[in-house]
């Protein structure tokens, strides 16, 4: 059986009516309302909502939204450079703080993604040199992250830092930088301006490479004196599911940090899968791709074993689903919703492991002194005496 122990915490609390005497003997109810660990999918759709111009449109984003909320605790939205600010000096900042604060309301935790990419970088950045371009991402740095605190108090600081220097299908402003000032000089500089701007928040570096590249980047910056919070790490599974070995070797490999582990983008497919000869998954373009009852059940139980063993291993601290639908990145059938919001076997699973599975709720009876005592999952809970008594408390 599964060691879940180090996922729960212990309570001993005494309910107490207004006129302060104890509920003695007294039904209570136990529900937990937020988990500590964050389940988190992408969340772009909630820029949409407010994006676009049409109203069906736009109702179709929000109820596809109302549903993301009921599953989902964490949030990334997206603030690409290039599709962030396609104009120097018109940031999309109120699209972002309206989608932030309507995540937020509803007690979700969002992340922006990314900071520093060398892809979907912003064109105009071509036109300066290296030092005016390498300003200019500091800049942005200061803008953005002071811009959002409050709303959002975690960043995706640097992206895909591996491949940075190498890239080569088309020249960017970032590639530029980073081969001037060296990966670790940037990584450096970029981590830094972030921590000045928010002492506070959660600031991860991110990659696909899973690799021996990766982990010695990381032995590299730890020995520069950065000091990312977590290690991001991407799972997009477009050519089949990594399987129990490669998990495990992944968790084993980048749990020798001691640095918390978030897997920043998963995706596993309900369709055919992509073929095996592709190097960049960015060139397998397709106008559909459709999702087939096989693939969903396959789809299903790849999911529930992957959350299973990420949940039980006690550095990872969250999982982020990348596509909340079908019609997202690549066209690929990775969502657990299909296009129409209908949902797959998959959302059903995620929903009866995340608000089943690993959630606690409880009915209880107080003692003669008015005290509960119960263990569950970490996180924050509501309760409520069947004489009306309420209170909240935190799991940690």
């Amino acid at each position: 059986m599964t060691d879940l122990s180090h996922r729960k915490s212990k309570a001993r609390l005494r309910i107490v009516r207004a006129d302060g005497t104890a509920a003695s003997n007294t039904k209570v109810t136990v529900k937990q309302t937020s988990s500590e660990f964050l389940f988190g999918c992408g969340a772009f759709d909630s820029v949409a909502m407010y994006a676009v111009p049409d109203e069906a449109l736009k109702a179709k984003f929000r109820a596809r939204m109302e549903k993301w909320a009921t599953l989902f605790n964490f949030a990334t939205l997206p603030f690409y450079w290039g599709t962030f600010e396609p104009v120097e000096g018109q940031p999309q900042t109120e699209l972002r703080m309206q989608a932030a604060e309507w995540l937020t309301q509803r007690g979700i935790k969002v992340k922006g993604h990314p900071l520093c990419w060398h892809t979907v970088c912003a064109d105009w950045l071509m036109q300066y040199d290296n030092e005016t371009i390498f300003k200019k991402q500091l800049e942005r740095i200061d803008r953005d992250v002071t811009a959002f605190k409050g709303k959002i108090d975690m960043w995706d600081v640097i992206n895909e830092v591996v491949i940075m220097p190498v890239f080569d299908k088309y020249d960017n402003a970032v590639t530029r930088i980073c081969n001037a000032k060296g990966q670790v000089g940037l990584v450096k500089a970029v981590f830094d301006e972030a921590r000045q701007m928010n002492p506070d928040a959660t600031l991860l570096i991110n990659d696909f490479n899973t690799g021996k590249a990766y982990e010695e980047l990381l032995d590299r910056i730890l020995d520069a004196g950065v000091e990312p919070t977590a290690i991001g790490i991407q799972s997009h599974q477009h050519q089949g599911y990594w399987g129990t070995d490669k998990l495990y070797d992944v968790l084993e490999r980048f749990g020798r940090f001691g640095i918390p582990i978030h897997f920043t983008e998963n995706t596993l497919i309900s369709g055919d899968l992509m073929p095996a000869h592709i190097v960049d998954l960015n060139d397998w373009q397709v106008d559909t791709w459709p999702s087939t009852p096989e693939g969903e059940e396959r789809q299903a139980r790849e999911i529930a074993e992957m959350y299973s063993i990420l949940f039980a291993d006690k550095n990872v601290q969250a999982i982020t689903t990348w596509d909340f639908t079908d019609d997202c990145w690549l066209n690929a059938p990775a969502g657990v919703v299909r296009s129409d919001n209908t949902p797959k076997p998959s959302f059903d699973k995620l929903m009866s492991l995340i608000h089943g599975e690993w959630e606690t709720n409880l009915e209880l009876m107080t003692d003669a002194d008015g005290y509960i005592e119960f263990e569950g999952f970490k996180g924050d809970y509501k309760i409520t005496s069947s004489d009306g008594i309420e209170m909240t408390t935190t799991l940690k």
